[in-house]
């Protein structure tokens, strides 16, 4: 969920091309390749900033790449990216503990939920490439976490999910509706830290729009929260990738099997 493609499948939908498959990166090359799409969609196309070295090596690159593990789409067609069309970021509690902590940790206080324990999955830097923005792709890409999560006995999903741009007034009927409708119990719901917090107050209920607010969200957003998903207390501006994160957190087991079937069969809505 780290830094959610915000435009997302909806609106610039192209053919799927056949014969795509989805696995775990297998090499270094392929780790690159996924950095090299990620910087095509989020610096190139969604403006994110970039250092010099970024912009020389045109690779999206962090401390968490080298360790963690990069689901891939990849159509054998396809020129660019050794083939690799779509990818999602997959941390584990080893992996978190190894760079020093979870990538959203930057973001949000998130203690309350590490201490529930359990099996922990962190999820960000999805992003699909402009030519591959189907409902195939994105089906293709949510079973392959369910078969990561099974693999694993995952109990928690977690990640920053990002709303396009950082102007809260226009996004305040969106983080008022997920506050309202789907903030995480207090016992460990995570809290926007306060030095990137968003200056932001909750609209009151009677002022919103729920269902325009909802339609309003990221559809990888509204896929989540259609299985469950939970948001913490707050929301951050992230001015080097010109978003508003959200923590948003998915227990598998409040996922029912009528929304297996929906997204991890149908790819969702």
């Amino acid at each position: 969920m780290v830094k959610e493609l915000a435009q997302s499948v909806a609106g610039q939908l192209q053919p799927a091309a056949a014969g795509l498959t989805v696995r775990l990166a297998e090499s270094r090359a392929e780790v690159e390749a996924c950095q090299a799409l990620r910087y095509q969609v989020f610096h190139e196309e969604m403006g994110a900033r970039s250092g010099d070295l970024v912009r020389r090596r045109k690779l999206d690159v962090d401390a968490y790449d080298a360790d963690c593990d990069h689901l891939v789409a990849i159509d054998p067609a396809w020129p660019e990216n050794r083939g690799i069309v779509a990818t999602y970021r997959l941390i584990r509690r080893h992996v978190a503990e190894r760079v020093g902590c979870f990538y959203t940790a930057t973001e949000f206080d998130i203690d309350g939920l590490i201490r529930q324990g359990g099996n922990q999955l962190e999820l960000g830097r999805s992003c699909v490439g402009a030519g591959h923005r189907t409902r195939a792709v994105m089906q293709m890409m949510w079973q392959g976490i369910a078969g990561y999560v099974a693999e694993h006995r995952i109990d928690v999903m977690f990640g920053c999910a990002s709303l396009p741009g950082t102007d809260i007034t226009r996004l305040a009927p969106a983080l008022s509706y997920l506050h309202h409708n789907h903030l995480a119990p207090a016992d460990w719901c995570p809290v926007a830290r306060d030095h990137v917090r968003a200056p932001f107050t909750p609209l009151d209920v009677g002022e919103l729009n729920a269902r325009r607010a909802f339609a309003a969200l990221p559809p990888l957003l509204k896929g989540y929260l259609r299985i469950g998903g939970e948001v913490g207390e707050g929301a951050v501006l992230d001015h080097d990738f010109n978003t508003t994160d959200v923590c948003l957190i998915v227990r598998t087991a409040t996922i029912t099997q009528r929304y297996r079937n929906h997204y991890l069969d149908r790819g969702g809505e």
